[in-house]
């Protein structure tokens, strides 16, 4: 981000922040309140809605691809609007574009708990993952606007900190809400947040804007790089559906190779890029980009079979399986300033490359977990998974802004934002293809080692495809034997872990890649100049 100019007189001009005086707007601390409001609905939805997902599928009757739209679409949009968001902001204003964001989320969120259908829920979640990338780049802007340099860095540990205690409080919230609520009071509860976060927004936040904001907006590279993302994304789900050689799931999946090239082409002529292409002849941080994008790949994966690996294989309640996870999410609040304690002394390369070792060795792990895995050796795996990926997202902002020019440092934030949402996306999207591949390739085998007879319907063989992609087990029938009951159970659970240890291994394979990447990075280069209030 560049340097903001002053428009106000020096009348006009802010207080010093740490000398507030004639009133509280501006004010440091409490902007840093106010962002992390309004950006702790973003980081709770990550986590919170996970739990949800199960009891969604069941009362809406989604298909295992729609279910996985209800988190992708909104990662997606997320990710594909995060840097144009912060031109947005740079043009507008960083406080209209927060509080609109705020404002928006809460509305969106609440649509989504009043939907009737799995259609609905999908489509407010897009709208919902576009506002909520208004929120975070606008909030990074105004937190560099009401702190001098030399205190930016603690603002942003704390605002870091806010982020993993609402990631971490997500599961819990998520399970007693569904448990005794409802699955809809997992969106509903935005709306009080939200109107706090706009309360505060109009009271304390002062606007910030960069000198020499951009005047127009690259919006052909938002059009190619928005398609080809939905287009490679949309392939890949449908893939298991269509079949990989399929001549639809080719057409995507080319046409997003084809307009993914086309975006880079056009990114060299744009007179103001989305994505200006110089960022990337920095190597450190060409590899963090990567490097965000393989550790969302493997954790967000994780993250949506273990909740369907609790709820329907070990039959826990949502809030016992929100119980089950705080040992993960927790490890990132305090790996967090542990990792930054590191890195501040050891530069980031050995702190993030351990950290992915350590993802590594608990992504397979996780795949030997059975249906009868007991909750010590689970809580192992998720407390080396949360201490694994702390340092990876406390060093992001050290080796991809750091590296980057100071005048594209707000492009660079929305890239390594974007870089981890797009990262979720696809791990959610490619491990759940190859986990529905091999369900269904071991499910007749375990069914019959089951001592049950073949589903002769088409229709029934693959509505119980579908549920064992999920871990779901038909119900009984009237009259049957428990001994027949507990046999589709097994033969069900047993065909989703087997799909569930493949997707991890994969997972666990791509973290060690990451881990490599890890070896090319290094502590930024480009100091940090001074931010001033409009």
């Amino acid at each position: 981000m560049s340097q903001s100019v002053v428009k106000n007189s020096e009348a006009d001009a802010p207080p010093p922040p740490n000398r507030p005086s004639g009133g509280l707007k501006g004010h440091p601390w409490l902007t840093l309140l106010t962002v992390a409001v309004g950006v702790m609905m973003v980081a709770l939805d990550g986590t919170i809605v996970a739990i949800a997902n199960p009891v969604i599928q069941e009362k809406l009757g989604a298909a295992p691809s729609e279910i996985q739209w209800v988190t992708s679409g909104y990662l997606l949009a997320l990710a594909v609007f995060l840097i144009t968001a912060g031109k947005i902001g740079d043009r507008f204003g960083h406080k209209s574009t927060f509080l609109v964001g705020a404002v928006g989320f809460a509305a969106t969120s609440a649509a989504i708990g009043f939907a009737g259908n799995i259609q609905t829920v999908i489509a407010f979640r897009v709208l919902q993952g576009l506002f909520g990338a208004l929120l975070q780049p606008a909030a990074l802007g105004l937190l560099r606007g009401a702190f001098p340099a030399e205190r930016l860095n603690m603002a942003i540990g704390i605002w870091g900190g806010v982020i993993g205690a609402s990631t971490a409080a997500g599961p819990i919230v998520g399970g007693l809400l569904v448990e005794h609520v409802g699955w809809e009071s997992v969106f509903f509860i935005n709306v009080p947040v939200g109107l706090i976060a706009l309360a505060l927004g109009l009271w304390i936040l002062r606007d910030v804007r960069a000198e020499n904001a951009a005047r127009s907006f690259d919006l052909p590279g938002i059009g190619l790089l928005s398609v080809g993302m939905f287009a490679l994304v949309f392939g890949i789900i449908k893939a298991p559906e269509w079949g990989w050689g399929n001549g639809r799931t080719l057409l995507f999946l080319g046409g997003a190779v084809v307009l993914m090239v086309l975006f880079a082409l056009w990114q060299g002529r744009a007179k103001e890029p989305l994505i200006p292409l110089s960022l990337f002849r920095s190597v450190p941080l060409s590899a963090g980009v990567l490097l965000m994008v393989l550790m969302a790949f493997a954790f967000f994966g994780a993250i949506f079979f273990v909740t369907f690996y609790l709820q329907n294989v070990h039959g826990m309640k949502p809030v016992d399986a929100g119980v089950h996870l705080l040992p993960m999410t927790g490890m990132m609040i305090v790996g967090s300033p542990l990792a930054g304690l590191a890195i501040g002394k050891l530069g980031p390369r050995i702190p993030i490359t351990a950290g992915m070792l350590l993802t590594t060795g608990a992504m397979f792990g996780m795949s030997t977990l059975g249906t009868g895995s007991g909750t010590g050796v689970m809580s192992l795996w998720f407390v080396l998974m949360g201490l694994g990926i702390s340092p990876v997202i406390v060093g992001a902002t050290e080796v991809i802004v750091g590296n980057a020019p100071l005048e594209l440092s707000g492009v660079a934030g929305g890239l390594q934002q974007a870089a981890m949402q797009v990262g979720g996306s696809l791990g959610t999207a490619v491990l759940g293809a190859l986990m529905a591949a091999k369900v269904g390739d071991v499910l007749p085998g375990n069914w019959a080692k089951a001592g049950l007879p073949p589903v002769a319907d088409p229709q029934q063989a693959e509505l119980l495809k579908q549920g064992a992609q999920l871990g779901i087990a038909p119900p009984a029938q009237p009259g049957m034997p428990q001994q027949a009951v507990d046999a589709m159970a097994g033969a069900v659970h047993q065909s989703f872990v087997s799909g569930m240890s493949l997707a991890f291994v994969v997972a666990a394979a791509v973290a060690f890649a990451a881990a490599l990447l890890a070896l090319l990075t290094r502590r930024g280069s480009t100091d940090a100049g001074p931010a001033v209030h409009i």
